[in-house]
């Protein structure tokens, strides 16, 4: 018959694999925060670029707007300047008549040249009056442009000229059809261009029959770029700027700023949009606005880098913003999570306590929140279960006690009386040393099972115990009987519930005695956390119908 009997004494610990309260909260909390300082940058960044691009429009547009009225009173000054000869009767009609000798020489000095000088004076540029005149009979006078000496000359001056001096060039025959008070062009011939100016051609007309118009000459008023278009200044928009002025075919008739120069010099005119590379042209804000007549344009190129700029340093201005909002909320959300934090950490622990049987373990915050109310709960709870269980365990260990105190007093006496009975024969048969030895290993095992009261002892005493009992045994039963004990060293420290191998051993001998001979082995040692006990033995066992109806439960 084999017998195993086991007995353990398992605290199992286990880890908790969870991300703690704080941070979920802290995590979540700057998920929330990220998403809301990105997504305010984003729509902060997008608007302001909208904003500053069309700021940065209307700005320039008021730049050219001023540009515009400069250059247009300039114009406007020469205009009514050359209304001054265009609107005289008296000096047309001067010039018409056909004088000689002295009567020439008082018309000269006293209308002509007057009213020349006084045009030419008339604005507060350097102007180059030149008029051509078909009369004959008014004789030329001018300067020799062509002197180096006179080619920067910085004094208002008039010149006089015949009309064939001119009557074959292009511009001349090129000028547009008269209408009254409204034909005027400007353009840049004779020394013009080489000079850097451009002059505000006009007829002098004879209007004394407005249905037969009669050219009385062509008054040509040359100003210096320069001076025309001094506010046309690129540096008013910013560096990288292009300020052009193109004329009504498209041509450019001053211009400010860095310009690419004609690569194939196949053309003296510049075309502004040619400043701007083609693969440019989107890096590059063009705004146009007309001058007054109408034939002439304004053309601002600015760099979109110059506004990028200044969206740059907002764009890091932001983000400079947006990372001291993220340390500035995530700071806060940490402490305010640590807060949490601990507060909740605090109840697991307490939890954790309970639930290791620690039930004294009690938790207190101040306030009238939820948290006070929760660990007032928590600590009542505490209390109750505490009180109960202690009610429970005190019951059920008196319980076990007093069961296992009658099962002591069932196996002693029943021991006792088989015992005494034995010492009995061996009196009766005269074996005093066998009866001595008996009665030695009789006292020492109730020696060890009374123990003081003791429920329980150490593993050592009882082994020695069921060692006595064995002795006695022997006694009775002599060589048929071989124990071997098999004990692991590491046990020695613990304690074990005494008279726990004596049953077991006595079941043995009851059950599985052949009446011949018995081997029994006693194995005690250490698996894992439990003691375990084995008694082996080679008895006749038990047969397998007992065993199917102590094991098998009925259907």
């Amino acid at each position: 018959m084999n017998t195993r009997w086991t007995t353990s004494s398992r605290i199992n610990g286990k880890k908790l694999g969870y991300i703690p309260i704080g941070y979920k909260l802290m995590l979540t909390f700057t998920i929330f925060i990220l998403l809301l300082v990105f997504v305010n940058f984003y729509i902060s960044h997008s608007m302001y670029d909208d904003t500053m691009r069309k700021q940065s429009r209307v700005n320039i547009q008021g730049t050219l707007n001023q540009i515009r009225d400069n250059v247009a009173y300039k114009v406007d000054d020469i205009v009514q300047t050359s209304a001054t000869l265009y609107d005289d009767p008296a000096f047309i009609q001067s010039v018409l008549r056909n004088l000689s000798g002295a009567d020439n020489h008082i018309r000269m000095n006293n209308v002509i040249l007057p009213k020349l000088e006084s045009a030419a004076k008339a604005v507060g540029l350097n102007l180059r009056l030149s008029v051509y005149f078909h009369n004959q009979t008014v004789y030329e006078r001018y300067r020799d442009w062509d002197n180096a000496n006179n080619q920067d000359f910085n004094e208002q001056s008039w010149d006089m000229y015949h009309m064939t001096r001119i009557s074959n060039e292009f511009w001349y025959f090129t000028l547009p059809e008269e209408k009254y008070n409204s034909t005027m062009t400007w353009r840049q011939v004779e020394e013009d261009e080489r000079d850097g100016r451009i002059s505000l051609i006009r007829r002098i007309v004879d209007m004394n029959n407005p249905l037969d118009i009669q050219e009385v000459g062509i008054m040509r008023f040359s100003v210096r770029l320069s001076q025309l278009f001094d506010s046309v200044d690129y540096t008013k928009l910013g560096d990288g700027s292009v300020l052009s002025v193109l004329d009504p075919f498209g041509n450019v008739v001053f211009t400010s700023g860095s310009m690419v120069e004609d690569p194939d010099h196949t053309s003296d005119k510049v075309n502004p949009y040619a400043v701007i590379a083609p693969n440019d042209k989107k890096n590059y804000l063009v705004i146009e606005e007309d001058l007054p007549q109408k034939n002439w344009k304004i053309v601002a190129q600015v760099p979109l880098n110059i506004i990028e700029q200044e969206a740059k340093r907002v764009r890091t201005v932001l983000i400079v913003i947006c990372i001291m909002c993220i340390v500035l909320f995530t700071y806060t959300g940490y402490v305010i999570s640590r807060s949490f934090s601990k507060r909740i950490q605090k109840l697991v622990g307490v939890l954790n306590a309970f639930r290791e049987g620690e039930l004294h373990k009690r938790i207190a915050y101040r306030g009238k929140g939820e948290f006070p109310q929760i660990a007032n709960a928590l600590n009542a709870m505490g209390e109750d279960i505490e009180a109960l269980i202690n009610k429970v365990y005190l019951t059920q260990l008196q319980k076990k006690e007093a069961e296992l105190e009658m099962l002591q007093s069932q196996i002693n006496p029943h021991f006792l009386y088989n015992t005494l009975s034995s010492i009995n024969q061996l009196a009766k048969f005269g074996e005093t040393e066998k009866l001595q030895n008996m009665v030695v290993q009789l006292a020492q095992f109730y020696r060890l099972t009374l123990n003081s009261g003791r429920i329980l002892i150490p593993i050592a005493l009882e082994i020695e115990q069921a060692n006595a009992y064995l002795d006695i045994q022997k006694v009775k039963y002599g060589q048929r009987m071989e124990v071997n004990f098999d004990v692991d060293t590491s046990i020695w420290p613990y304690e074990t519930i005494k008279l726990i191998l004596q049953p077991f051993i006595e079941n043995v001998l009851k059950h599985a005695w052949s009446g011949d001979r018995i081997h029994i082995r006693i194995v005690v040692k250490k698996e894992g956390d439990a003691i375990l006990y084995r008694i082996i033995d080679d008895g006749l066992g038990m047969k397998q119908g007992r065993i199917e109806e102590i094991f098998v439960s009925p259907g």
